[in-house]
Parts: C-alpha cells; structure tokens; sequence
C-alpha cells in the first residue's frame, strides 16, 4: 500500500449550515482547496470531523462523498467507529468500509477502556480483524477523545506484522516513544505521520512518513514544503520548523471552530457552525489572531515559492 506512505494528510474539518446539516457544497470546496494546496491524502472522518458528533449516516456520507470528490486524485482514508459494543463498532466499520475509502483507520481508544490490559485490548483487535475486508488496508489514530490509547512499540510490532495495516496517526507528542515506534515497524509496510509540529522535523530525520495534524487545515502547503524539501534544504527548513511549530500554538484556541474561521477566509466555508463547540465562544480577538496567522502564512508561502 504504497500509494498511502507519505506526506500531508489534514484531518479534515465538517463544514455545517446554520440549521445544522453538513454543508456538502462546502465539503466539495474544501477537497478542492486541500488538492490545490499540494496535499497528499485526506483524513476524512475523525476527531476532527466532529465524528463523535455525527450519526453513522452522516459519518458514511461524508467518507462516501469525500471519496468521490477527490477521485483518484488523492487517496481518501476515515475512521469513525465511535460506539462502546463490539457489535455496534462492527457494523460502523462494515458501513465505513463499504464507502471504498483507500484505508480504514482503528481508533486505538476503542479496543479497551482505559483501565484494560494490552491484551484485552489485542483479543479485541483480533476478532475484529475477521469482521473486515481482509483486502481492506487498515490504520491506527491515537485519538484523544475519550481518552489517550498510545500504542506500545510492541504491540505495534506485532499489528504491522499482520500485514494489514499500512498507517499511524502518532499523538504521543514525543520524539522518543516516536523513534521507538519506529525501530518496532522497521522494514514492514506500516507508516508512522505525526501529528505534532513541534516534533515534525526532528521525526522526519528518524524516519517518520509525514504529517497528519490539524495545523494542516490552516496552511497544509507550508508542511508539504517541509516533507519535502527537508533533506535538500536543511537550514530553511529548520527556520520553517521553529515558524510552523509556533504558529501551532493556535491549536490552544477553540478548535475547529478556529479552523473553520480560517476556511471561511479562504473563500472555502460560509459559516464557522459546529456541533462539538459554540461558535459563539469564538471572540473577536480570536478572530484577529487567526487573521494574522494567515497574513504570517501567506507571507512564509511567498519566500518559500509557494
């Protein structure tokens, strides 16, 4: 699954109306400012996506329709099992599996509650290898929400040599655990993204395949400058780095309506509506610093040829 390894893959944002519906007409906007911005995949249901917000209809229809819009272009990958039971989380996986997304991604907080053993959480995982598409290339996102499940570097090991799972969305922050993770895959076809910008770099020299962040709603072509040119241009793209790494300090604001905003300067979203935060919390002040990290964006664009 070689066609997935590799560079910038935004967790996307769900752009709602004000009654409340998802906005498909500014989703098809999006996947085109995604594609015109250079990235290389699109994750397309997550945490995000508001995923833990949307009805399993609404969450196949997204991945169905991201799919179709990016079309072949770039490859499409979504998660979305959200529900307690095994059983429930079978049929979200089937549904999910069924919109022809290029890769199914696990959320590793739903294997086992936080209080459960590795090897709960690997019987688990088991059984449900033998409810999906053996063809179906799989992944792991180290979601946040409920709680952090990091993958240990063994077990890691041991699911990248099942053969089936090609990709990691790292959250552990933590160059250490993420060169552990590294050694464990070493020489299987998983890849590890980060999700980290201040790591970004520092991960990249040690092996790591790209970035899937939410930073990558804001300027994904800013990354995709970094994936590749890092090697040729060290010192640029170390000045690039220490930029990026501080203007994901932003994250700390009302994500995603944040990022929403920033879609809406774009041309890209009509509104900022959501349904896992208020809008309304949204101040002006955090309007104008979205505003500027924009005006900082375009400007690094420019000297970096973009």
């Amino acid at each position: 699954m070689n066609h997935l390894a590799g560079g910038v893959w935004p967790t996307m944002v769900t752009p709602f109306t004000e009654a409340g519906t998802i906005d498909y007409d500014a989703l098809e906007r999006a996947v085109e400012w995604y594609i015109e911005k250079g990235v290389d995949g699109l994750f397309a249901v997550c945490q995000s996506s508001e995923m833990f917000h949307l009805s399993l209809e609404e969450r196949v229809e997204l991945a169905a329709f991201v799919k179709r819009k990016a079309a072949g272009r770039v490859p499409v990958i979504a998660s979305g099992h959200i529900a307690d039971t095994f059983e429930d989380q079978v049929i979200e996986l089937q549904a999910l599996a069924d919109t022809g997304v290029d890769a199914l991604v696990l959320i590793t907080n739903r294997l086992a509650a936080e209080n459960e053993s590795d090897d709960r959480w690997t019987s688990r995982l088991e059984k449900l290898l033998l409810e999906l598409p053996a063809d179906l290339p799989l992944g792991f996102y180290e979601c946040p929400y409920p709680y952090k499940r990091l993958i240990t570097p063994e077990l890691l090991r041991w699911c990248a040599n099942t053969g089936r799972f090609h990709f990691l969305k790292d959250t552990s922050c933590d160059i250490a655990s993420i060169q552990a993770k590294l050694q464990a895959v070493k020489g299987t076809s998983l890849s590890i993204y980060n999700a980290n910008s201040a790591t970004l770099l520092e991960t990249l020299k040690l092996g790591v395949q790209g970035y899937s962040g939410v930073m990558a709603n804001f300027h994904p072509e800013l990354y995709g400058w970094l994936t590749k040119n890092w090697q040729q241009l060290p010192e640029q793209a170390e000045a690039l780095e220490d930029l990026l790494s501080i203007m994901s300090l932003i994250e700390k604001q009302l994500y995603p309506v944040n990022a929403k905003y920033h879609l809406m300067l774009e041309g890209v979203f009509n509104t900022m509506y959501g349904r896992s935060k208020d809008h309304r919390a949204f101040t002006a002040t955090n309007q104008l610093e979205v505003e500027q990290l924009r005006r900082i964006s375009q400007a690094a664009a420019l000297r970096y040829g973009l």
